[in-house]
């Protein structure tokens, strides 16, 4: 796996251009993986799925920002902690065994193998 660098604005929190405002932490990932023109770590991007489902499926709690809630370069400086630890501490072993489990991923595997 090519290894890509935490981008720089990471070490000082407050030069970080704010991603506009963001419903869920998931759509602030997405946000982010354009922004930065890379992806982010399968356990970050499961983490941020718990967050939003933290909050409960409420329709009402889904249309209110994050963003009143957290500062926004605080929310994208906490994700880039979370990214670095996850690219540099995860075993490959142990992600191999959360896709083997995970429905979605085995669903993908086995349609490319029907192809």
């Amino acid at each position: 796996m090519k290894k890509i660098p935490i981008p720089e604005p990471i070490l000082v929190p407050i030069r970080i251009s704010p991603i506009p405002s963001f419903i869920t932490w998931q759509r602030l990932g997405e946000s982010m993986k354009q922004k930065y023109e890379q992806p982010l770590h399968y356990l970050t991007q499961i983490l941020l799925k718990q967050w939003d489902e933290s909050r409960g499926n409420n329709e009402v709690m889904m249309k209110k920002p994050i963003g009143n809630v957290i500062d926004p370069s605080k929310a994208e400086a906490s994700v880039w902690v979370i990214e670095q630890f996850n690219r540099q501490f995860v075993s490959h072993l142990y992600i191999a065994e959360l896709w083997i489990s995970d429905p979605n991923y085995r669903h993908f595997v086995d349609d490319l193998q029907n192809y």
